[in-house]
C-alpha cells in the first residue's frame, strides 16, 4: 500500500482527535479525561503550554514504554506524541473552537468533543503506523504483568486521575463518564475504518497489477 496514504490517514485523524481533546478542556469545569487533568494540573502549576505537557508526558511514557516492551513503539508513536500536543495548543492558540458559555451549551459541546475523541482516535490507529505512547504503555504494562488490558487501564488512568486532581487539576462529572461515551466510539471507528484502510491497500493493490500486467 501506499504509505503516503496510511500518513496522511494518521495525520487527519491526530488533527480530528486534538480539536477534540481541545474543545473539552475549553469545557474543563465540566470535567475533562484524566490524562487532560494531569496536563492542566501542570500547566496551572508550572507553565508552558497544556500542549508542551502531553508532549511531555507522553515521552516520558515512550521511555517506559521501551524499557517495558518496545514492540508497542512505532515512528507513528513518536509523531503522535509529538503532534497531538502541538495541535492542541495550535487550537487553543486559535481560539476557533467554542468556548465556556457556562450555560447548557457547555454540555452539548463537551459531548461533542468526547465524540471527536473518540472517532478520532480510532482513525488514526486504523492507520497502522502506530499507536498514542498512553495506549502503547498500557499494552506494555499489561504484558509485562501478565494482568487484563481493561484492569490495567482502569488503574493507571485512576491513579494518573488522583494524581492531577491532589495537583488541582479539573475533576467533575464528565471525567467519570468519559470512558463510556468515547470508547464505544473508538471501536466502532477503528473496526469501521480500519476496514477501509484495507480496502483502499487492496484496490491500489489491484491496480498495480494491471499496471505490471499491461
Amino acid at each position: 500500500m501506499n504509505k503516503s496514504f496510511r500518513w496522511l490517514f494518521f495525520l487527519l485523524g491526530i488533527m480530528v482527535f486534538s480539536s477534540g481533546i481541545a474543545l473539552t478542556i475549553n469545557m474543563q469545569h465540566l470535567g475533562i479525561h484524566p490524562w487532560d487533568v494531569l496536563n492542566v494540573a501542570m500547566f496551572e502549576k508550572v507553565g508552558f503550554t497544556i500542549g508542551s505537557w502531553n508532549i511531555i508526558i507522553s515521552m516520558i511514557l515512550i521511555v517506559v514504554c521501551l524499557i517495558l516492551d518496545r514492540r508497542y513503539i512505532k515512528v507513528g508513536t513518536f509523531f503522535n506524541a509529538i503532534l497531538v500536543g502541538s495541535f492542541v495548543d495550535f487550537y487553543h492558540w486559535t481560539g476557533i473552537l467554542p468556548t465556556a458559555t457556562d450555560t447548557w451549551l457547555d454540555i452539548m459541546f463537551i459531548l461533542i468533543g468526547i465524540g471527536i475523541m473518540g472517532f478520532g482516535g480510532g482513525m488514526y490507529n486504523a492507520a497502522g503506523v502506530g499507536s498514542g505512547p498512553r495506549d502503547g504503555f498500557m499494552l506494555a504494562l499489561s504484558d509485562k504483568l501478565g494482568a487484563p488490558i481493561g484492569r490495567v487501564r482502569i488503574i493507571t488512568e485512576c491513579s494518573v486521575l488522583v494524581i492531577g486532581l491532589i495537583i488541582g487539576g479539573p475533576v467533575f462529572i464528565f471525567t467519570f463518564v468519559f470512558t463510556f461515551i468515547q470508547s464505544p466510539i473508538f471501536q466502532a471507528t477503528y473496526l469501521k475504518l480500519g476496514d477501509f484502510v484495507l480496502k483502499v491497500e487492496y484496490n491500489q493493490h489491484k491496480k498495480r497489477n494491471k499496471k505490471h500486467a499491461s
